[in-house]
């Protein structure tokens, strides 16, 4: 785990790989300043009950891919899809199962693979059902 949060502290920092200072997802701007990634699994507070992939989409991958300010995840793509497609991935509709399932294990750009010690294949079964959910 620590090697994942070195990663991506020097992505935040702009300082990841094929990146120069101040060009990656961590360089402020006046709309959305830098901030910390929150490290803790995310409490799931809800008024009836969430499925699986839900409670394990904010545990494991909201910390980056969440809302708000310090989602390195979300920056990316929002820069990567600029209004083409959500930067929110629980926005997205074009995704699914099998490229949520490759992306997870196999990681892309900074974002490192998860190994089965840390989501076991039910759990990356249960994400990736809830974010290729279709309207």
């Amino acid at each position: 785990m620590k090697g994942r949060r070195l990663m991506i502290a020097l992505w935040i920092a702009g300082l990841g790989p094929g990146l120069g200072p101040g060009l990656g997802a961590g360089a402020s701007s006046a709309a959305e300043p830098a901030a910390t990634i929150d490290w803790l699994p995310a409490e799931v507070a809800s008024s009836r009950t969430p499925s699986a992939g839900y409670v394990l989409f904010q545990q494991a991958c909201a910390v980056c891919h969440g809302s708000g300010p310090g989602k390195p995840g979300t920056r990316a793509l929002r820069a990567k899809y600029r209004g083409k497609e959500p930067a929110l991935l629980e926005q997205r509709r074009d995704l699914t199962g099998d490229y949520v399932r490759y992306i997870v294990r196999h990681g892309v750009s900074v974002m490192p693979p998860f190994r089965k010690t840390e989501l076991s294949d039910a759990d990356v079964d249960a994400i990736a059902a809830y974010l290729s959910r279709k309207p």
